[in-house]
């Protein structure tokens, strides 16, 4: 059997839609209107001034930052000695006074409470030291 085209009784061939360029099309529509709108976002922006790295600074073999690690349970290591929550306006009050420009690094553990980093911030400033810094890098309890 020959495959030929259906015509009508009067010897005319009908239309056929052809679906696959129509699909072609319509993804061809498609792409260009997700191009177009994605044009036409805005991006703004702050701008920002990274510091430049230099050989000079390196670390200073006199520095005396404290790193506070608040652990749970109403515990705190005071660069990796073990004290409490309450011992720390005290150290804090002391350290200012011996230390000229003093400096903290408050960190936590696994265990550490929200709200207990937050009263040892809330010390640190009521102390009235300027340079703090939190630190983001999950470390061990008393290191």
């Amino acid at each position: 059997m020959n495959a030929r085209p259906t015509a009508s009784a009067s010897g005319i061939r009908r239309a056929r839609i052809e679906i696959i360029p129509l699909i072609d099309v319509i993804f061809f529509l498609l792409a260009t209107f997700v191009l177009f709108t994605l044009s036409l976002n805005r991006l703004q922006s702050v701008p920002v001034e990274l510091p430049q790295a230099s050989l000079a600074a390196r670390p200073d073999p006199d520095d005396q930052t404290v790193v506070l690690q608040i652990s749970g349970h109403g515990t705190a290591y005071w660069n990796r000695e073990l004290i409490t929550l309450a011992d720390i306006p005290a150290r804090l009050l002391s350290h200012k006074a011996v230390t000229p420009n003093p400096r903290i690094l408050v960190s936590g553990d696994n265990t550490a409470r929200f709200g207990d980093a937050v009263r040892a911030l809330d010390e640190i400033r009521l102390a009235g030291i300027a340079q703090v810094s939190l630190e983001t890098v999950d470390r061990p309890t008393g290191r």
